[in-house]
């Protein structure tokens, strides 16, 4: 059975720095997009970056410039650098893949989130 744990979450003030990491376990033939969302309690999950199997990246506008995502395919793992932190980056952060299982098929796991506070 294929899992994801989200850790390095935490509390900081305004303009510090986070990184959070996604350690995907089970076996999977083949991991696509590895991606990162997040969402405050009455809203919608939101989109916050995402990297594919070629390292090509993207970015929520709204953190464009500050946060980085990598990933370490040896270790199954995907990695969000978050620098500049501000309040309302506030939220539970959320990992999900996509990936190709022992039976070739398409499947997408989420992870069960770590929470991120940004105090002014």
């Amino acid at each position: 059975q294929v899992q994801l744990v989200e850790s390095g979450g935490g509390s900081v003030q305004t303009g510090g720095s986070l990184r959070l990491s996604c350690a995907v376990s089970g076996y999977t033939y083949r991991i696509y997009d590895m991606s990162w969302y997040r969402q405050v309690p009455g809203k919608e999950r939101e989109f916050v970056s995402a990297i594919d199997s070629d390292a090509s990246t993207s970015y929520a506008d709204s953190v464009k410039g500050r946060f980085t995502i990598s990933r370490d395919n040896a270790k199954n793992t995907v990695y969000l650098q978050m620098n500049s932190l501000k309040p309302e980056d506030t939220a539970m952060y959320y990992c999900k893949i996509q990936y190709r299982d022992r039976w070739y098929s398409r499947r997408e796991n989420w992870g069960q989130g770590t929470q991120v506070t940004v105090s002014s």
